[in-house]
């Protein structure tokens, strides 16, 4: 993710609403150091402690529980199976009310795929699937709407399905792909929201998952590389653990945030001020030096001009 994406994301989110941290794993799971008032200290390499039950755990080879019921975003009652059988798939667990993530996650793939040379619902599916069983068919189909337009290909429409369904269903998706997260305090305190990691997973035609993407970028080139490995039945290896990681502070810590934030702001406006001022003053101060100079001048061209008389 480049810092392009990190400042967007920062100003998507806001100072008050959510909190995204890039963590870069190793193969021995090792982190930054980062902690909050909610999640508790951490010390050394350990993630903060309401981040040590999200993450992405890579189940290659797994068999997605094709029987698992959802709605689609038109409120027909489908199978996830019903999805496979011709082509591989793109599946993305997310959730639609996410205040930052998700989006980037979403805008991520979008953007991808308009570099790939293949169409969904001709030559592969996009499959997203909401974690919160309180989202609506109706709130999936404003999203689908949405990214369908991003994508600019409307006449693709029919190839990407936006999910909603009920907690088991969602587990035995989450359990397969090993998509861990938890159920966090929003802004108002009620666990309305979700700490998850971002990824996107490759899908064979018969239902296994085949590779993951971790991040909220996605090269086109290896995307497109993966379906066509996927369309065969192929399974990848796995990938770097590199995790962007979402989660949003407690109340407590959302007030001290914008008293923060309110803080910076008013320095930001005084030292606007005092350049404003600066910058002003030093403009008057040149104007009369100008002044005093072209008045010098021309007491000396006027005495030159004298004796020469």
């Amino acid at each position: 993710m480049n810092w392009q994406t990190i400042r967007r994301t920062i100003a998507r989110g806001g100072v008050s609403a959510s909190l995204c941290v890039l963590l870069v794993a190793s193969a021995h799971g090792q982190v930054s150091s980062y902690g909050d008032k909610e999640a508790g200290e951490n010390s050394g390499n350990q993630l903060p402690q309401v981040l040590q039950k999200v993450g992405v755990a890579q189940h290659l080879n797994q068999p997605l529980p094709l029987d698992a019921q959802f709605v689609d975003d038109t409120g027909k009652t489908v199978r996830l199976g019903d999805y496979f059988g011709k082509h591989p798939a793109i599946l993305s667990l997310v959730y639609y009310n996410c205040p930052m993530l998700c989006s980037e996650e979403m805008d991520g793939l979008a953007s991808a795929l308009e570099m790939v040379k293949m169409n969904p619902g001709k030559d592969f599916e996009v499959i997203i699937i909401s974690i919160d069983p309180t989202e609506t068919p109706e709130l999936a189909a404003k999203k689908k709407a949405f990214y369908v337009k991003r994508y600019g290909r409307p006449e693709t429409a029919n190839g990407w399905h936006f999910l909603t369904g009920q907690q088991p269903a969602i587990d035995a998706v989450s359990n397969a792909t090993g998509f861990g997260y938890i159920r966090v305090p929003g802004p108002d305190g009620k666990l309305n929201q979700y700490a998850h990691a971002s990824s996107i997973e490759l899908v064979t035609t018969d239902g296994h998952i085949a590779q993951y993407y971790l991040g909220v970028e996605y090269s086109p080139k290896d995307v497109m590389l993966g379906l066509i490995d996927a369309s065969g039945n192929k399974i990848g290896s796995p990938v770097a653990n590199i995790l962007t990681y979402c989660y949003h502070y407690d109340p407590q810590t959302n007030k001290n945030s914008l008293i923060v934030a309110r803080v910076v702001q008013l320095g930001g406006m005084v030292t606007v001020v005092s350049l404003g001022s600066f910058m002003f003053v030093m403009f008057r101060r040149d104007l009369r030096l100008g002044r005093d100079h072209d008045l010098t001048s021309k007491g000396t061209d006027d005495r030159f001009e004298k004796d020469k008389g």
